[in-house]
């Protein structure tokens, strides 16, 4: 084989790269494209089912098209909104802290007066059999934040009774629970901060609200 005919080949297979590589990324991206709005409105359903899990009863708007923005102490903190009658009645967002694994993620609602509706644990790393008793289909212990607010228990008794406060710990495992019932003290903390933002009863504020939301990025996904 002479020299020309070698570079003759050379070339031809990189122009066939090229063109495999061509082709295959764009059915890559129509895939993509194609799966988008299947993939949020999976996610839009899954959040809707995190919501309805500490925010019981009926409420007259989509939460998922009522939300306000938020800084937080760990960055933006998306809040979402039910209404009745056009008011307020109760707001979820989700908190947060270091437990024995990684963070600890809970989704909590609580109603205009700041009195928890509901905490459910959405993500974490815990080690199975100890921390993950933060799952209601393990113990009921995560139930009992239900009907609590700032000042109920006192301030510095909101903390697992090994720390002086008045939530169980686990056997065998305090840091899962002490990290929880930290975040949802910070949430009630954050709620009755941003009370007025939150209730739509303040003016001026900094924060970003939204009426599309994630049902908004569905629309858009199935438009294009």
């Amino acid at each position: 084989m002479n020299l020309e005919s070698l570079r003759g080949k050379l070339v031809y297979q990189g122009i066939l790269l090229g063109g495999v590589t061509l082709i295959t990324g764009g059915a890559l991206a129509l895939a993509d494209r194609a799966t988008e709005a299947d993939i949020l409105a999976a996610k839009a359903r899954d959040m809707k089912q995190s919501l309805s899990q500490v925010l019981p009863g009926q409420y007259d708007n989509d939460l998922l098209k009522d939300t306000v923005v938020l800084p937080g102490p760990d960055g933006d903190v998306t809040v979402y909104r039910a209404r009745k009658a056009g008011k307020v009645a109760a707001v979820v967002f989700q908190v947060q802290a270091i437990g024995y694994a990684g963070p600890v993620v809970s989704m909590m609602g609580v109603d205009r007066d700041g009195h928890i509706l509901g905490v459910r644990v959405i993500q974490h790393k815990e080690t199975p059999g100890l921390g993950d008793k933060v799952d209601p289909a393990k113990t009921d212990w995560i139930h009992s934040f239900e009907g609590k607010f700032l000042g109920n228990p006192p301030a510095d008794r909101f903390a697992v009774k090994k720390d002086g406060g008045v939530f169980d710990q686990f056997a065998g495992a305090t840091i899962t629970p002490r990290a929880v019932v930290k975040s949802v003290k910070g949430g009630l903390e954050f709620f009755a901060r941003e009370k007025g933002t939150l209730l739509d009863e303040s003016q001026g504020s900094a924060a970003t609200t939204t009426n599309g939301g994630m049902a908004a990025q569905v629309a858009a996904a199935k438009a294009k």
